[in-house]
């Protein structure tokens, strides 16, 4: 995956396509739930992760430790595999990925590896390893938080703090309203997605290393600071990571910073928080450091809301905005950006609703838009940002259905989990335009995906 310069043109042109097509995360593990002794429905809203109750953020929060005290005869390995059909309006004219069809594929998305669950009465972790069927990239490390997790007494104060150990910003975080969590949980790897990003939202993707402190206060004010190292390329394909996408990085020099403040508040069976979240990078475009380096800076507010009274009907609602500014001096001096200065803006939100933790329909939207840069020639700008207006403005709607089975205190419960879902998602506009944004004749609506999955955890 890499980084973008400028709008993403130059030395990122695919980092931010992975916003629609990042790997599944999942935490509704049975590893944890046989640990925990309870259903997957009592850490998650819809009896399959990854959105949390507030039972799963405390657990979280307390670092995968919570036990029911029973003995465990198994160690804490979960199993994952991911399975869809993707359809989009009009093919793809050479094939949607190498050695699958230019429309309707069946794909094996992914086959994931978990070691997940407690440690030690204070230390836990949340583990993944990873198979890209759509890729058919070898084995290599996914999502990892490993935490340190204790409580203690400040007068009157309870405070929970802890310490995380993780490869990718915001994994760590406990609200679906953050980049790896939020919705939706999957979408196809075979469809078109937009070019453009802001960092936080998956450019360093297990491409890094980051240690972060974390406080809750009183169960109300949660307060975490951090930073961020690029491993080295030898360290990323020891980890599984293809040299192609090590190749095409733009690596962070030094330390990127990041922090995250979030409050939070029951209200009987409402529950609402907000938060801000920000994440600095310096960065050396295509890994170049003759020039020196650009900086990435991104702020960002989120909020979640959820109503859940114990009965049958369940409702949550996230957004997200994060505003990014990127000032371009190495790209500038080095010809891969037409101005020093760029801002980029990225907003999503969504709203649920759940029957009996069993029946699930979803709608989100999502506005990309940013600064043009005009400086990529006519002739090679394509093979950037298929935008030949250099815009990254990209808007749409995703509509989602979902059946989940079990979790919910049957007999499946500790031992494995299934989820079955529609998914469609809507263009407006794609990488700047409604009509012809390629050149090509290609419009926004003929990328419009439907996604249809099977998702099975054991």
């Amino acid at each position: 995956m890499k980084l973008h310069s400028g709008l993403l043109f130059a030395s990122l042109p695919a980092a931010a396509a992975a916003v629609l097509s990042i790997p599944p995360e999942a935490e509704a593990l049975p590893s944890f739930a046989r640990q925990t002794g309870v259903s997957c429905a009592t850490c998650h809203t819809t009896a399959f992760g990854p959105a949390l109750t507030a039972f799963g953020r405390d657990f979280k929060l307390k670092g995968y430790t919570m036990s029911s005290g029973a003995e465990q005869h198994l160690p804490p390995v979960s199993a994952m595999v991911l399975g869809s059909f993707t359809h989009t309006k009009t093919d793809q004219d050479g094939g949607a990925a190498p050695g699958f069809g230019d429309n309707d594929n069946a794909a094996l998305d992914e086959v994931s590896l978990f070691y997940a669950g407690r440690i030690t009465d204070k230390v836990g972790v949340f583990s993944q390893v990873t198979y890209d069927g759509v890729a058919h990239h070898g084995i290599a490390w996914d999502n990892v938080d490993l935490r340190y997790a204790d409580s203690a007494m400040l007068g009157k104060t309870n405070v929970v703090y802890g310490l995380s150990l993780n490869n990718t910003p915001t994994v760590q975080d406990l609200w679906n309203s953050t980049p790896v969590w939020g919705f939706p949980a999957v979408s196809s790897a075979l469809a078109p997605s937009p070019a453009a990003a802001p960092i936080l939202e998956g450019a360093f993707e297990t491409q890094v290393v980051g240690l972060s402190g974390y406080a809750m206060f009183n169960e109300m004010i949660y307060a975490e600071v951090g930073a961020y190292k690029m491993l080295s390329a030898k360290w990323q394909r020891n980890f599984g990571i293809s040299s192609d996408d090590v190749a095409e990085e733009s690596p962070i020099k030094g330390l990127a910073p990041y922090g995250r403040l979030k409050l939070q508040h029951d209200f009987g069976p409402h529950y609402v928080s907000a938060g801000l979240i920000g994440m600095t990078a310096e960065v050396e475009p295509g890994g170049d450091s003759s020039a020196g380096t650009d900086r990435y800076t991104d702020y960002g507010v989120d909020a979640t809301y959820q109503f859940n009274n114990n009965g049958p009907h369940m409702f949550t609602a996230d957004l997200r905005y994060i505003h990014e500014k990127q000032e371009l001096d190495a790209s500038y001096a080095l010809q891969a950006a037409s101005i020093t200065s760029n801002h980029l803006n990225s907003f999503k939100a969504d709203l649920g609703w759940v029957y009996q933790q069993t029946y699930a329909l979803s709608t989100g939207a999502f506005i990309i838009n940013g600064d043009q840069d005009n400086f990529v020639p006519d002739a090679t700008r394509v093979v950037y940002t298929d935008s030949i207006d250099d815009v990254p403005e990209s808007t749409g709607y995703i509509l989602q259905a979902e059946y989940i089975p079990f979790g919910k205190g049957d007999p499946m419960t500790s031992w494995t989990n299934l989820r079955l879902g529609l998914q469609y998602t809507y263009y407006t506009k794609f990488n700047g335009d409604a009509d012809d944004y390629d050149g090509a004749g290609r419009s926004a609506q003929d990328n419009n995906t439907l996604y249809a999955f099977v998702w099975l955890n054991f």
